[in-house]
């Protein structure tokens, strides 16, 4: 099995054009670019033509086979995406993959398109035969500690760079979002000159896109990050995202009366506080804000 992390494919691609790729993750834009990257190359390398596949409920698993038996009527070769949303072909289409995958069709390259998989999902027979004969890329999230670095290198394709500070108030407006933070970088691009960028300018212009998780709660509270857990609740807040059940009370399971909030119950005693804060600037403020940073 040949793995490649989202950032490791334009080096894998300049080498060679495996005939299938396996593309696995979550991340939409990082997805997205790797499969952009795959069909560009694939067509520098005489495959024209291109069949799409996604996989919904009553797909037809026939249609696959056919691809395969089909020869590419235009070009010397095709691609053919098969999608699978749910990451769960089924029975029938996972009996139609391994299939597919014992007679790749020679003058196709072969691209899938799933989510995330668990543990179980890895290990089931379809999925071992894919990245068996293929290549797997693995898109991961961006970590938040390496969210400025990603952001300066995107600043530097399009010949722009800023420093330290601006890259993390920039970080900080859009973290857990990168489809709209590839679109603010690229905002960047079409207000300002190439060159170095000053705070001011990536203050003035960027939109605070970030989204939140509940678990990052926990993450704020165990680091001790007072602004940054205001921060992640204002912003579930503004998303909509009720309080975690431990927000609302709770009931002694021994007595059944009602207790106080305590940090052994993993939240401060001030959430409730701060969550009603949080709502109402939520409530107060455009959905589309410019970004002040934490």
């Amino acid at each position: 099995m040949l793995q490649v992390r989202a950032e490791q494919l334009d080096a894998h691609l300049a080498r060679a054009l495996a005939p299938l790729y396996v593309i696995h993750g979550d991340e939409p834009l990082l997805s997205m670019e790797a499969a952009d990257a795959i069909r560009s190359k694939a067509r520098a390398a005489g495959h024209a033509e291109r069949e799409v596949h996604t996989v919904d409920r009553g797909f037809d698993w026939s249609r696959l086979a056919a691809s395969a038996a089909s020869m590419s009527l235009f070009a010397s070769g095709k691609v053919v995406e098969l999608r699978i949303p749910s990451g769960k072909p089924g029975t029938d289409g996972a009996a139609a993959i391994e299939r597919y995958c014992a007679r790749l069709p020679p003058d196709a390259v072969t691209l899938v398109s799933l989510p995330r998989l668990d543990r179980a999902s890895q290990g089931a027979r379809w999925f071992e035969r894919l990245s068996g004969v293929g290549v797997l890329v693995n898109v991961f999230p961006v970590d938040r500690r390496q969210l400025a670095l990603w952001i300066g290198a995107r600043l530097a394709r399009q010949r722009q760079r800023a420093g330290e500070t601006a890259l993390a108030f920039l970080a900080t407006c859009v973290e857990g979002n990168l489809l709209a933070a590839h679109q603010e970088i690229q905002k960047l691009a079409l207000l300002h000159p190439e060159g170095e960028l000053t705070f001011e300018q990536v203050r003035d212009a960027v939109l605070d896109v970030a989204r939140f998780e509940v678990s990052q709660l926990s993450e704020a509270l165990l680091a001790g990050d007072k602004a940054r857990l205001a921060r992640v609740l204002a912003g579930l807040a503004g998303e909509g995202e009720p309080a975690p059940p431990r927000a609302r009370g709770g009931r002694s399971p021994a007595s059944g009366s009602r207790r106080p909030w305590s940090k052994n119950q993993g939240l401060p005693r001030s959430y409730p506080r701060l969550r009603r804060a949080a709502v109402r600037a939520a409530a107060a403020r455009p959905r589309h804000r410019p970004c002040r940073g934490p």
